[in-house]
C-alpha cells in the first residue's frame, strides 16, 4: 500500500487529489497539508511515500518544503503546479523533486504518476522536455563541474555507460536493449550509482550526468 501526503493551499485540489488517490487500490492518503512548514511536519511524523506538493503556498513555499522534506526523509516528492513555467522546473528538480505535473493531469494520469515516482523513476510532465534540464545545467555553476566530474571514477565502465542512458532518457527495458543485458541487471547498475554517488533518484542523476560532463547538452 502506498502511503501518500497531499499538500495544497486550496481545499478544493487538496480535497480532489485525496479522493482520486484513496479511491486507488493501492493508496492510501495518510495526511493532508495546507502550506508548506505543514508539509515538512507532516511527512517527517507520517512517513509517506510520496508527497503531492503544490508550489505556491503561504508561509514556505513547495520548493522550500521540497527541500527540507527531501532532507530529512525519505518520501519521494511529485510536485503539481498550475503555472508551467520553467525557473519552477528548475527549483522543484534542485530542491529534490523527483517529478513535476501540471494540475489540469486526468485523474487516471495522477494515479500513474504516484506509482512511477513511488518506484524510483522521474516524472516530467509532457510540457517540460528534455531541453529544459539542458538549460538547467548550462547555467554558470562556478566550478561545480571539475568536483562532479572527478567523483565519476567512483563508476565502473558498465555503471558509467547506464548512467549515460538515464541521463538521455531511456527507460531500464530500452537501457537492457542498447546494453545486451538483463532488466534486472540495469535496475542493479541504477541503484549502485545511486548510492556511489549519493543520489535520490533517476532525476538527480540526469542532471549530475550532465552537471559532471558525461553527457554534452544537445550531443547524442
Amino acid at each position: 500500500m502506498l502511503r501518500v501526503l497531499v499538500a495544497d493551499d486550496q481545499d478544493l485540489f487538496r480535497g480532489g487529489f485525496a479522493m482520486i488517490l484513496n479511491a486507488q487500490a493501492d493508496f492510501t492518503v495518510v495526511g493532508e497539508a495546507a502550506d508548506g512548514a505543514e508539509a515538512v511536519r507532516a511527512a517527517t511524523e507520517l512517513c509517506p511515500d510520496v508527497v503531492l506538493m503544490d508550489i505556491r503556498m503561504p508561509g514556505m513555499d513547495g520548493i522550500e518544503a521540497t527541500e527540507r522534506i527531501c532532507a530529512v526523509t525519505s518520501a519521494k516528492v511529485l510536485v503539481l503546479t498550475m503555472f508551467d513555467l520553467d525557473e519552477y522546473v528548475y527549483e522543484a528538480l534542485r530542491a529534490g523533486a523527483s517529478g513535476f505535473l501540471l494540475k489540469d493531469i486526468r485523474r487516471d494520469e495522477l494515479a500513474a504518476a504516484v506509482r512511477v515516482v513511488a518506484a524510483g523513476e522521474s516524472l516530467l510532465a509532457p510540457t517540460v522536455t528534455r531541453r529544459l534540464i539542458e538549460d538547467l545545467v548550462l547555467r554558470p555553476n562556478h566550478g561545480v563541474a571539475p568536483r562532479l566530474a572527478a567523483r565519476l571514477s567512483e563508476l565502473t565502465g558498465r555503471e558509467a555507460e547506464t548512467l549515460r542512458l538515464v541521463a538521455r532518457g531511456l527507460s531500464n527495458a530500452e537501457i537492457a536493449g542498447e546494453m545486451v543485458v538483463s532488466e534486472y541487471t540495469v535496475k542493479s547498475h541504477v541503484s549502485r550509482i545511486l548510492t556511489k554517488l549519493g543520489l535520490r533518484d533517476r532525476v538527480q542523476a540526469v542532471v549530475f550526468a550532465y552537471e559532471s560532463g558525461l553527457v554534452v547538452a544537445g550531443g547524442p
